[in-house]
């Protein structure tokens, strides 16, 4: 089998198209030499062989090393170099590559082939004997972190004593002299740390690197970041061996990150940054603060009209934004990788739409371009610009987004405070991929240093994270567990407001608001519109969700919980009198004081999805729920009901169940008192026909949650329609209306032929269905769902993303079986997963009429179904 895969002298044996056996690193170098653009020479070990070294015991697949001395040999040939020649060395970086990108996930070697011999040899001909030892002492620090897993704290301790030792402020600051001291003390570091000498044989190195990077596909940060993600684990990682080019060999010379247009805005500009006589990891780590890409135009002005005219030609030839990564070798530019750029949620709607616009893309592509997570990114909260600050620090804007929360240090910190509920915003001096679980449990990030390509920059705007980074006024101290800056101490577990939109970080928390969406934003809805099939609706209890929903693109309330509305202001109490009545009277008292509070609310409800179906669940809980449990409580609410403490502590046991949630809910509430259901029948029509009068257009559907049986829905819908033609000659008018059930019960899944009898919709309560098809309770299942996620027990946790392979087929028969009753029967869903993308694709595949989610998740859904609708008609042009 071939596993190695070599470009050198403009010819690649791969090409764009081979991403998932080149990764998509390797892919980029090899069209990127195709297309005859400056690249040095190198190879590919394949994503093949790195999963092959796992299925072998961590042994190198037959033939690849054999592979990659031969394609070894083919770049010395190239470069006119000997790998281990003591007077013409080549020199290689070992670089991971998956087919998605996975920035500082997985581990890097640069300068690798150096020893002692080689190490004078490169002095000798470049005849820069500083430069020599400075890429030395990079090599013994990142083999030796990576490789041979020394702690990389001894190396940056070691390295920043003796830049204060001898007065040097920045890493050029340091002569030949203090970089071969250096140099000798990290090979101690390495002795004392491993029990070995550095290894000096140029070939052991090599090996060494593979593996490191083979085993970096399943280290810990990036194994979190495939979870985050949703990256599969059996793609596994390439290796890129490519032929060093240096640029730390003076003035002349430079490393750099930039993009084809700005990640976080999506302008139409150069952005980036780059360091002269720096490597590339200088960059990436934050070691130095780099400059603007901007600057390299008066520094080498001939490289950097070259670079532009090679980001340009890139984006046309892609189609897409590109991540470039470039080395300036005395006055030569070199191209390291190309890749389709992140980009935050702003941006890339932005770019999608202007694509479109400049001919680039067609409409379909830029719909499909922008991803699900991209419109939640959108809908993040920003500072209230109303609101008195107090800016302690500013930083660098890299992600953007508002977030208050109490300072962290640590990443472990971080989960663990978060796992207690708490929201924390995680400072660091610099983030490293170690950091990357903290990252993901805090609500923003803060460093030190860093610029707008560091580690914490990209990877927090992947996530949509807001993040301020290179904030150097902040003196942190890890050791006390705070930082300083001006006349500020904030120590962990205080408060601030970190504003990723504009780099500043705020004393305290602040109030934040919700984003405004701009007109390309609305430009790219209406396309999304033109494409999906799917109607989307919201879960929305009150009139102020409702019209969000509205703002947000909602056609219609897929799920009104009325018992939401018992919890505000005193209401609270005429539910609680209505639970401890002892008669069907006191209940009928009780209740005709909740009636007009409730057709107030579904007034307001109508009157903001005007036009639009709203459907109102009747109540669903188990009373208890309403009754309060602390022993002072009891005692008050005896006093207001004017009834004993012993009268309603019976009440209470009386109402007790072992499990609830399978109890004395739903339909079975209104079966045993029908007056619950009749009151709040006569509160939905009285509201549906004075907002008719009032000039709004109403559609109410009723539905009767928890059936299991035909004859539950039958006694209810019998209610309901009696209590609304008792309203409709009372009031002198009527609106139409329908009467539907929850499928939220296995047992109705597998009758829904018979219940669509009685039933003229079905909404799928896709939260219950998946509790009782798989037998867990949604509250208590969190002390064992994540291990279950994380030993792969369970691919996805089935209250995040709908399990289509168990719950799906029930919901699959039972659209079956009540279409066979009643052909045009009209069905959606309203569980949590109505605005899950893949949860979505679902119902659009399996021929739902609609979706139900939270107001905030409306535009995720409208984009999801327009994507799977995009999806299906893709499929179906190929296979014509």
């Amino acid at each position: 089998m071939k596993y190695v895969y070599l470009y050198a002298n403009g010819k690649a044996e791969g090409d764009a198209s081979m991403k998932d056996l080149l990764g998509g690193k390797g892919a980029g170098l090899a069209e990127m030499t195709n297309a005859g653009l400056p690249v040095p020479p190198g190879f590919t070990i394949t994503t093949q062989a790195c999963m092959a070294y796992y299925r072998s015991g961590q042994q190198f697949p037959e033939g690849m090393w054999q592979q990659t001395l031969d394609a070894l040999k083919k770049v010395e040939e190239a470069t006119g170099k000997g790998f281990g020649d003591r007077n013409n060395p080549l020199l290689v970086s070992v670089r991971s590559g998956a087919k998605f990108s996975m920035p500082g996930m997985m581990d890097t070697v640069l300068n690798l082939g150096l020893n002692e011999e080689t190490l004078q040899g490169l002095a000798e001909l470049t005849g820069n004997e500083r430069f020599a030892y400075d890429a030395y002492r990079r090599f013994i620090n990142m083999f030796g972190k990576i490789v041979l897993g020394v702690d990389a704290e001894r190396f940056e301790h070691a390295f920043e004593d003796y830049k204060k030792k001898v007065g040097a402020v920045l890493d050029t600051d340091l002569d030949v002299d203090s970089l071969k001291q250096i140099c000798a003390e990290f090979k101690q570091i390495v002795k004392e740390a491993t029990g070995e000498d550095f290894p000096s044989d140029p070939l052991q190195q090599l090996e060494r690197a593979i593996r490191a990077v083979f085993a970096s596909w399943n280290g810990r940060r990036a194994v979190d970041y495939r979870r985050v993600h949703k990256i599969p684990d059996d793609l596994g990682t390439a290796v890129n061996v490519v032929a060093m080019v240096f640029g730390n060999m003076g003035n002349d010379s430079g490393t750099g990150v930039a993009f084809t247009r700005d990640p976080s805005t999506g302008e139409k500009v150069i952005f980036g940054e780059y360091l002269p006589n720096a490597q590339g990891e200088d960059v990436v780590a934050g070691i130095r603060t780099p400059k603007k890409i901007s600057q390299l135009q008066q520094d080498m002005p001939e490289v950097y009209e070259q670079f532009v005219k090679v980001a340009e030609m890139l984006e046309r030839h892609y189609k897409d934004v590109q991540d470039l990564e470039f080395t300036i070798e005395r006055g030569k530019l070199w191209m390291l990788q190309t890749r389709n750029a992140k980009r935050t949620g702003a941006a890339a709607v932005r770019i999608a739409v202007d694509m479109v616009h400049e001919g680039l893309i067609d409409k379909a592509t830029a719909v499909l371009r922008v991803e699900p997570g991209h419109l939640d990114q959108l809908l993040h909260p920003m500072v209230d610009p109303k609101a008195e600050v107090k800016v302690i620090a500013t930083g660098l804007p890299a992600s953007p987004g508002a977030a208050c929360g109490k300072v962290v240090f640590s990443p472990d910190e971080a989960v663990k405070m978060a796992e207690a509920g708490e929201k924390v915003i995680l400072v660091r001096v610099e983030t490293s991929p170690d950091d990357f679980h903290g990252m993901v449990a805090a609500q923003a990030i803060v460093t030190a240093r860093g610029g707008m390509t560091s580690h914490a920059a990209v990877v927090a705007r992947g996530m949509g994270k807001c993040c301020v980074v290179g904030c150097g006024a902040l003196h942190i101290d890890y050791a006390s567990e705070n930082f300083s800056v001006g006349e500020y101490v904030i120590n962990k577990g205080d408060y601030i407001t970190v504003d990723g939109s504009s780099g500043r970080v705020i004393f305290g928390q602040v109030p934040l608001v919700e984003p405004k969406m701009d007109e390309a934003f609305a430009e790219f809805m209406g396309w999304v519109d033109d494409f999906r099939k799917l109607k989307v609706r919201t879960n929305a209890d009150t009139p102020n969700d409702a019209s969000v929903a509205r703002s947000f693109g909602a056609e219609g309330i897929g799920l009104c919980r009325t018992e939401h509305m018992f919890f505000e202001g005193d209401r609270i109490d005429a539910v609680r009198e209505m639970i401890v009545a002892e008669s069907k009277a006191e209940r009928e008292k009780a209740l005709a004081k909740i009636e007009p509070l409730q057709r107030e609310d579904f007034f307001g409800i109508f009157k903001a999805m005007d036009g639009f179906p709203v459907t109102i669940r009747t109540l669903d809980p188990p009373l208890h729920e309403f009754l309060p449990r602390d022993e002072a409580e009891i005692e008050a609410l005896a006093a207001k009901l004017h009834i004993t403490v012993a009268q309603l502590k019976r009440k209470i046991d009386a109402l007790h169940e072992m499990n609830p949630m399978l109890g004395h809910r739903g339909c079975r509430l209104g079966i045993l008192y029908p007056e619950i259901t009749a009151m709040q029948a006569r509160a939905i029509f009285e509201a549906a026909v004075q907002a008719k009068k009032a000039g709004f257009k109403v559609f109410p559907e009723v539905m009767i949650p928890l059936v299991s049986d035909v004859n539950e829905l039958r006694l209810q819908a019998e209610i309901v329609r009696d209590v609304a033609a008792k309203v409709f000659a009372e009031m002198g008018d009527s609106v139409d209306y329908l009467v539907g059930t929850m499928i939220e019960l296995p047992r109705a899944a597998l009758t829904a032929d018979e219940i669509a009898r009685e039933a003229e919709f079905f909404s799928f309560g896709t939260n219950d269905l998946t509790q009782t098809t798989y037998g867990l309770s949604r509250d208590d299942s969190g002390r064992f769902l994540p291990f279950y996620i994380e030993q792969k027990i369970y691919k996805e946790d089935p209250f995040q993303v709908l399990d289509q392979t168990g719950v799906g087929k029930l919901i699959e028969m039972a659209v079956r079986l009540g279409r066979s009753t009643k052909p045009n029967l009209k069905i959606g869903i309203c569980g949590e997963h109505g605005g899950e993308p893949s949860s979505v694709a679902f119902c659009h595949r399996i021929g739902l009429d609609y979706v139900s989610c939270s107001p905030y998740r409306v535009p995720i859904a409208r984009l999801a179904a327009a994507q799977a609708a995009l999806g299906v008609a893709k499929a179906s042009s190929q296979t014509a």
